[in-house]
């Protein structure tokens, strides 16, 4: 075993009192949780005119022509406000600096259960929140583990080494120490309960290493996401490895490496905006020009294929007998879609190390048939890396908006549709928009009041706007109408249809004061 493994090993639990540091997570001896949550109950910039929409559907899975189970408009709101949550952040703690407003956040399943995740929360220790998506593929158990720890690593790394060394004595000593993250989760966000020790033990030999290493306390915003990126991908790696966990658990630590996940996480301190992504989510700005339209700013690149930029990046990682194999029909290795990610050790471990766990670990390959087999052409790993890209942006009085969302939203909406429909449903411009000076017949003029109450009536509907951009998404004429009989057919495919013709959508949108 490396020495980065036996140095990982060396750090044994000691019934800390301060569990800030594990979300959710029971702890021995009736351990107090001491962090705290919210709860809720139930690079182009592209600008066209505000009376046109771009086309809707940019990557259509099929058409579906089977009868739709019918829903009354009750019951499809009951679906798709199921895992809506919202928070006002206006003077809030007085921790959001005036810069954030509040956000509003949905998931909407297509895979059961769903493989995406999503994560909110502020700092306490020092300014700012973090926001992010997950999409994970493979199962959800990579996704699950990242939702929950990327945001401890990112804190820990932005922590000056004074606040690390009081955390690391009051530990030490099982005193209470103040938690470093607040938590805005709905209480239909899973939380997993499988390894809540070995994830403290590596969060705690994360700290220990940088108060042994003296690390700059002047890290600034972009070292740190790079940073926790790494550092939580490389435990993952070594987790794996030791495997604590219990054989058939939901969430071991060789089910966490084996499955993957794209990311894009969101760190907002006053006007500065950091994005920090993985995979092909992305983070999409609203802009609002002082005529009144809306223009989206994209403030991230999705990492595949279709990427110049990343295709070289990968090709020039490996030799050049492997330029016909590393990529082939945009998969990497003929696989894999994003180009980055977490998890994923098929595509990051040798040969050896794949083949020794497939051996003593079979029962991991129940129902991962595709598990038990090297990818192809598989010389030089690793082929996937978790190093994010990451994007600064500072934030101006025109940004009204910014929307993360996994892969599942822009399959099937364009970035510009996106923020004009989020943007006049925040404004209302579209159906309060006086109609003098213009010419209508009479069929027309009935057409537009029609189409203005529906308007109407969906803003009434949909008070959070991640669940306003879904409804949308499912059941958009095309023309900035919404068709309830769409979103009726589209939300009542059977179970094992449903992913054939739309992924798991998940949205954050976050709302900035001018």
């Amino acid at each position: 075993m490396s020495s980065t493994s036996l140095h990982h090993l060396r750090h044994q639990w000691s019934l800390p009192r301060w569990t800030a540091a594990m979300q959710g997570y029971v702890t021995v001896n009736r351990t107090t949780l001491l962090h705290t949550r919210h709860f809720h109950s139930s690079k182009s910039t592209v600008c066209t005119p505000a009376c046109t929409h771009p086309p809707m559907i940019l990557n259509p899975r099929r058409k579906y022509n089977g009868k739709a189970k019918q829903m009354s408009l009750p019951q499809i709101n009951h679906v798709l406000k199921a895992n809506e949550y919202s928070l006002k952040a206006n003077g809030y703690d007085g921790r959001y600096n005036g810069s954030i407003k509040g956000f509003d956040s949905n998931i909407l399943p297509s895979n059961s259960p769903s493989e995406d995740r999503r994560s909110a929360a502020t700092c306490l220790q020092n300014h700012g929140m973090l926001f992010g998506v997950f999409d994970g593929h493979a199962g959800s158990a990579c996704a699950q583990a990242v939702s929950e720890r990327l945001f401890y690593y990112i804190a820990v790394s932005l922590l000056p080494l004074k606040t690390l060394n009081d955390i690391e004595e009051a530990v030490e000593s099982e005193r209470p120490v103040l938690p470093v993250l607040q938590w805005h989760k709905h209480p239909n966000d899973y939380v997993s309960t499988d390894s809540g020790k070995l994830y403290f033990n590596s969060l705690r030999t994360y700290w220990q290493e940088r108060i042994d290493l003296h690390e700059d306390d002047d890290n600034d915003i972009r070292t740190a996401l790079r940073n926790a990126f790494k550092r939580l991908d490389n435990d993952i790696s070594l987790e794996a490895q030791v495997d604590f966990g219990v054989p058939f658990a939901h969430f071991t630590p060789l089910r966490v490496a084996l499955s993957g996940c794209t990311a894009c996480v969101a760190h907002v301190d006053r006007e500065d905006l950091h994005v920090a992504n993985l995979g092909d989510s992305r983070a999409v700005l609203g802009v609002q020009g002082d005529d009144g339209r809306w223009s989206a700013l994209t403030i991230t690149n999705d990492h595949n294929a279709h990427n110049s930029d990343e295709m070289q990046r990968v090709l020039s990682e490996h030799p050049a007998s492997e330029h016909k194999t590393v990529v082939k029909h945009d998969r990497l290795l003929g696989l894999l879609i994003p180009f980055r990610a977490f998890g994923d050790m098929k595509f990051k471990w040798s040969s050896e190390l794949l083949n020794r766990i497939y051996e003593a670990r079979p029962e991991l390959m129940v129902g991962n048939e595709n598990a038990k087999m090297l990818p192809p052409n598989y010389h030089t790993p690793p082929y996937l890396t978790a190093e994010p890209e990451i994007t600064y942006h500072k934030l101006r009085p025109q940004d009204k908006f910014l929307i993360l969302a996994t892969d599942g939203l822009w399959e099937l909406m364009h970035r510009q549709t996106v923020v004009q429909v989020l943007g006049e449903h925040l404004s209302d411009i579209q159906w309060k928009k006086p109609v003098s000076g213009l010419c209508f017949t009479v069929g027309q003029m009935h057409r537009l009041l029609q189409e203005r109450k529906n308007r109407a009536l969906s803003a009434l509907e949909d008070e959070n706007s991640a669940t306003h951009l879904i409804r949308h998404a499912l059941g958009s004429d095309g023309c900035g109408s919404i068709e309830p009989k769409r979103i009726a057919k589209m939300l009542s495919l059977p179970q094992d249809l449903a992913r054939m013709y739309r992924d798991d959508i998940t949205i954050i949108v976050i709302h900035f004061n001018s």
